[in-house]
């Protein structure tokens, strides 16, 4: 009885020894990774496993990545695409909706695949991110497929990546970079109608009590010319309500709208209340606004009104010089730069004076 213990004592201790594994390195050296960009107002993150080329250079794509849908030997599926990485499934999230390859997604959490061809590979987005690889995968569970060119790359990589580039300010290109090859795939994302969303939303909370948010979503609005009708109640409510101020920007920014919408008596009239109450550094910027607009007599009218609110100011008489040479007066120009060298202040202001003088004096624009 007492051997028969003792002997069970011994198998119940293996067991308990056998469930205490140490920590190791992921099998065969690859690492786990992950990355993550904001692409408009969308986060994306992806976290893969990353192998490496260890000497196998020529024999990734193809061979060690086998093309299309294979049999894997284990799981329930005989066509598996690859896993896009090693070890798990890759997995990608978007906490917005977006397009890959102009096709909408959701935003969600997926499981990405590739099926590699070297003319042609198909990316697949799958509801199921929670099986281990793609030997369960299931193309009932596909999200999205789209079709995606590789292109050879002149320098290798040696631990595969996921690579953001081509950034504007609503789409990137991501991109796995392994060994001499990258698969990309363009993300966008509607960054108008996502910002559109959140103003509404925050504009009804705390923020909604001072003047200053309901400005910033008008101008917004009004630099990117899109709402504009919405962006008119925004504006008004910054100018007009009882939680409104009357200052240059409130009212410049209302009178840039209407213009826009075409009520020009309107805008100018609002435009005039706003210069009278602008400052000299305000009232130089909407000019410079004008003269990037083409506006060149106008600008012209508005640095006249500039140097004679601030008289003898640096600032007035470059915006003089600038306006004259866009008009096409150089001499004016000229002697307004001239008199703006003295009051320039050190550093880049002087420089760009003593470039101006040298190219008047040529018969040439400064602006």
């Amino acid at each position: 009885m007492k051997k028969l213990l003792f002997v069970c004592c011994l198998l119940n201790i293996g067991f308990v020894q056998a469930q205490r594994i140490l920590t190791t390195p992921p099998s065969g050296g690859n690492k786990k990774a992950m990355t993550g960009e904001q692409i408009g107002l969308t986060t994306v993150t992806i976290h893969y496993d990353r192998p490496a080329v260890k000497g196998r250079e020529g024999k990734i794509w193809g061979q060690l990545v086998q093309p299309g849908f294979f049999d894997q030997g284990f799981g329930n599926t005989a066509a598996a695409p690859w896993r896009a990485g090693a070890n798990e499934t890759t997995v990608i999230e978007f906490d917005k909706d977006v397009t890959i390859e102009g096709k909408p997604l959701k935003a969600g959490k997926y499981g990405f695949y590739i099926a590699y061809g070297a003319e042609q590979s198909t990316l697949i987005f799958s509801y199921d991110h929670q099986s281990w690889g793609s030997y369960y995968y299931d193309p009932k569970k596909d999200a999205l497929r789209v079709t995606v060119k590789p292109v050879a790359t002149a320098q290798s990589t040696e631990w595969l990546r996921y690579d953001f580039s081509n950034q504007t300010e609503s789409a990137a290109t991501i991109s796995l970079m392994w060994e001499k090859l990258a698969i990309p795939f363009r993300v966008e994302t509607d960054l108008v109608q996502q910002q559109l969303g959140i103003y509404r939303q925050e504009l009804r909370t705390d923020k909604g009590f001072y003047w200053a948010p309901w400005q910033q979503a008008a101008q917004w609005c009004l630099d990117k010319n899109v709402n504009l009708e919405e962006a008119l109640q925004w504006a008004d409510t910054a100018v007009n309500t009882t939680l409104g101020d009357r200052n240059f920007a409130t009212l410049s920014t209302r009178a840039r709208i209407l213009e826009k919408l075409g009520r020009s008596a309107e805008a100018a009239t609002g435009m005039k209340d706003a210069l009278n109450m602008g400052n000299m550094n305000q009232i130089h910027q909407y000019a410079r606004q004008l003269l990037q607009q083409k506006k060149n007599t106008e600008a012209l009218e508005i640095f006249k009104l500039n140097l004679q609110k601030n008289p003898g100011q640096f600032t007035p008489l470059l915006g003089m010089a600038r306006a004259y040479s866009a008009v096409g007066d150089y001499k004016k120009a000229l002697e307004m730069a001239e008199k703006a060298l003295p009051l320039a202040p050190p550093g880049a202001n002087k420089t760009f004076v003593e470039r101006a003088l040298t190219l008047l004096k040529e018969g040439k624009d400064i602006n």
